[in-house]
Formats: C-alpha cells, sequence, structure tokens
C-alpha cells in the first residue's frame, strides 16, 4: 500500500470569451405562412364543397394540416402543397371508403345475429 500522498495543484488558463451573433439559417417566412395559410384554406374550401357527406370534413381538414406541414419543411412550400394536398385526400378518401365497407359489413353481420 502507497503510504506517501502527492499533492495535485489545478492550474486554469484564464477565461476565452466568444461573441456569438446569432445567424438565420432559414430566411424570414412570414409572409410566406399568410400565403401558405390562404392557400391551404382556398383548396379546403373547394375540396369541403365537394364532399357529399359531413363525417368527410373532419379527414380532410387533417389532410390539409398534414400537407401543410410537409409542405412548410421544404424549399418552396406554395410549390410543392398542391400535389401533396391531393396524395393526402386520396388517401383521407380512400380510408373513408374503406371504413364505410367495414361499418356495412359490420351492420350485415350484426343484423344475422339478431336473426339467428
Amino acid at each position: 500500500m502507497k503510504t506517501t500522498k502527492t499533492t495535485l495543484r489545478a492550474r486554469f488558463e484564464p477565461d476565452t470569451r466568444f461573441d456569438v451573433v446569432p445567424m438565420f439559417i432559414v430566411p424570414f417566412r412570414g409572409t410566406r405562412e399568410t400565403d401558405l395559410e390562404q392557400f391551404k384554406n382556398r383548396l379546403l374550401r373547394a375540396a369541403l364543397s365537394q364532399a357529399e357527406e359531413v363525417e368527410l370534413y373532419a379527414p380532410l381538414r387533417r389532410a390539409a394540416n398534414e400537407a401543410a406541414a410537409v409542405a412548410w419543411n421544404t424549399p418552396f412550400p406554395l410549390l410543392f402543397f398542391p400535389i401533396l394536398f391531393e396524395e393526402k385526400l386520396a388517401a383521407a378518401l380512400r380510408q373513408n371508403q374503406r371504413a364505410q365497407k367495414v361499418r356495412a359489413r359490420s351492420r350485415r353481420i350484426l343484423a344475422e345475429l339478431k336473426v339467428a
């Protein structure tokens, strides 16, 4: 076992200071945000006016919001938004059709169970 003690002295360098200047990576897009929101509302109103069922309103709004969120992360959100909205809209309509088929099948099965 070691019996001698060694005392170490900590030496610190003088503090280094940096001038931090914030640098914006993405240019200010406040006007584009407003333009995108107005564009989204215009396309959404057109889609809602063509919707035949009220139960489609929520999925259509969700599709518009998702498309806007994805488009916002691109360099040109106003350019990408319409095609993204079309894709999300088609997916929402497909999902609604599937849900209607499942509901119809479930009603038919329940009706058969009640008869039996």
